[in-house]
Formats: structure tokens, sequence, C-alpha cells
């Protein structure tokens, strides 16, 4: 058997991490965490507090964020039978294609995640606070294809019953606070439907928002309507057979131009997340060239990829073995990257959604 080059091996992503580094919850005021920098020219890193990001980039830069807001996505219901389940919607509100039903009702089909102790079927019924489930085709690891049966604004059951649905590492329920913490300061109401954060963006507060615009630095917004994709393990000992679950992004005509701009004036583009980043290089790729796009993304940035858009990037420290921390690696390097995190662990840097962040410049 041909061994597999290290750079496409995913043992090659790993490193120890403590379960106590595994942040849990949100520091106690945003803009308090600590923030590694990563030179990847002299592969010098230093530590850091996020707060003084403003200073720490070039003043003539473009800053580029995913403006999405977090859904409460997570409904408990309960089966004709009687018996406990969950649903985690994935497809995009603003994607869902409503249509007048009987009775005053609406009705759309939709994807998500169920769960239940017996796995619901194809065809059986599930009830939620205002809602009802029709189950229409049951696919891998939860998914499925539902029609979604409601009366009012369909948005109202998940704001009024959902729940917050925290990473699977957030080995606890979610809190009144995480509705306002799990997102960020410059999240917009009408691009609500992500099931995750785009967690890099957490650090940011109105505070340290004015103090880019003091010192020059452009900001423009994108969307990617994060899914529960980004939580998904590599499963492929060679990370080229993986496959990306799709996210619908959007770039709109003013940043298209804005990173044009910045583009031709030889201004860096920095990244605020992973979420951003793939947001940026699907529009690169599908258009050839910068843009307005709008559609579906399943980008895969690992090894081989040339970044076409970004040149700097604010992130948080990602799961081993993830798709997130391969991209991380393709930006700044595997070697760069794995030695920041083994010093990150040392200085005890917290880590994931929750966690603190790192600047790769």
């Amino acid at each position: 058997m041909t061994a597999i080059p290290p750079e496409f091996n995913l043992q090659s992503y790993d490193f120890d991490l403590p379960e106590a580094q595994v942040a849990q919850d949100p520091t106690d005021k945003r803009g308090a965490s600590r923030l590694l920098v990563l030179d990847r020219a002299s592969g010098e890193l230093r530590d850091a507090m996020f707060a003084e990001i403003a200073q720490l980039l070039p003043k003539d830069a473009l800053l580029v964020v995913n403006n999405t807001k977090v859904l409460p996505a997570r409904l408990i219901g309960h089966k004709e039978s009687g018996g406990r389940v969950e649903f985690l919607l994935l497809t995009p509100l603003a994607l869902i294609e409503a249509e007048p039903g009987v009775d005053g009702t609406q009705t759309a089909l939709a994807e998500g995640l169920l769960k239940a102790s017996k796995g619901p079927r194809a065809g059986e019924v599930l009830h939620f606070p205002g809602i009802e489930l029709h189950v229409l085709e049951k696919g891998e690891f939860g998914r499925a294809k539902v029609r979604l049966h409601w009366e009012g604004e369909l948005a109202e059951h998940f704001l009024s019953q959902g729940h917050i649905p925290l990473p699977p590492y957030i080995r606890r329920e979610d809190k009144k606070e995480d509705r306002t913490r799990y997102q960020t300061v410059y999240a917009r109401e009408e691009k609500l439907g992500s099931v995750a954060a785009p967690t890099a963006g957490l650090h940011f507060t109105p505070e340290i928002m004015d103090s880019l615009a003091q010192q020059g630095i452009q900001i423009a917004e994108v969307t990617l309507y994060v899914g529960y994709g980004t939580f998904s393990p590599v499963r492929c000992d060679d990370i080229r057979e993986h496959v990306m679950h799709a996210e619908y992004a959007e770039v709109p005509p003013e940043t298209a131009r804005a990173i044009a701009q910045a583009k031709a004036q030889g201004r860096p583009v920095i990244a605020v997340g992973t979420t951003t980043s793939r947001t940026l290089e699907s529009m690169a790729t599908a258009l050839g060239e910068i843009g307005p796009f709008k559609g579906w993304t399943s980008i895969f940035i690992h090894p081989g990829y040339r970044f076409k858009v970004v040149d700097q990037l604010i992130t948080n420290f990602h799961l081993p073995r993830s798709s997130l921390i391969i991209m991380v690696c393709t930006l700044a390097g595997r070697r760069q990257i794995i030695d920041a995190y083994n010093h990150a662990v040392k200085q005890g840097f917290r880590f994931f959604s929750y966690g603190d962040a790192m600047l790769i410049r």
C-alpha cells in the first residue's frame, strides 16, 4: 500500500489538548480573550490580548467579517407515540420557501438533524411547539429531509421555543446568556439562520470596532450561513477523500468592490474566521475573479490550494483532525500551526468556540 504523504495524512493534524482547556463558557467580557500572533515569514510567536488587535493589524488593511446571525435552531418535541425527539434545522431561514397550506397554515421543505432514542422513520409525523414535522427521507448521521407545517412566522417559533445549538464539545445545556454571547456584535437580523456562530468574531466589541476604524482599517461584510458540517470530523485517513457539507454564502457587490480595490492597491485582505475565508475563496474560485457572489459552496481548502483573496486570518483554535485546522495549516504551514498549537497548550490558551484567538499574518 502506498504511504499517504504527511500533508494529506489525517494523523498529521492531531495534537494533545487537556480537557480543562476546552472552553465551556465565554470569557466574562468580550475583548478579554487572549491572542496568539503567528508571523508566517519568521515563525515567531507572540502572546497578546485580543483588545490589542487594532494595533497589530496593518493600518491600511481591509477586514472582512461574516455578518450571519445564529438561530436557536434546536427544537425539542415528541413523536406521536409520546417519545422525545430533537430537531436541528439546517436549511437557512432565508432559503426556506413557504407555501400556503390548508386552514391558514404554511408548509415548506427543509433539511435537518433528527435525534431520538429510536430514530424516526420516513413517513412519521413529529410534533414540536407550533410546528408539525413530516419525515420524508432519512440520510446518514441523523440527517433528514422533512416537510414543516406551521402557523404565523416560522422564525418566531424557533426564537420563542428553540435552543442555541452549542457545539458538541461544550458539555452543558444552552443558557439564556448564550443567546447573546454566541452572537457577534455585527450579526445582522436579516441574516438570521446559522446553526453555529462564526466564532472568531465573538471577541469583537463595539469599542474594538471603533478602534479599528480610528486606525483607518476598512471593514466589509459577507454572509455564510454556518451549517452543522463545521463540527463534522474528517473521517478519511487520506484527507483528499473528505467531502464537505455545502453551505450557502453571499458576497455583496460593495464588498466585492472593496476587495478588488484593496488588491489593486496592494493592501492586505484579512478574514475574520474560517467561514469568511471559505466565502471569499469560494467566490474567487467560482467566478475566476473578484465579484458579487451568491450560492452554495462545499470548498475544502487543504494543502495544494493557493489562496486567491485572503492574506491574513483571525481565527479561533480548532479541533484536531478537523477541516478547519487543515485549512489553517494550508494558509500558514502545517508544522508552524502544530508548533503554535503546542505553544498555546503550554501557555494555557482556551480552545474552540468560546476559546481564545489567533492572528496569522
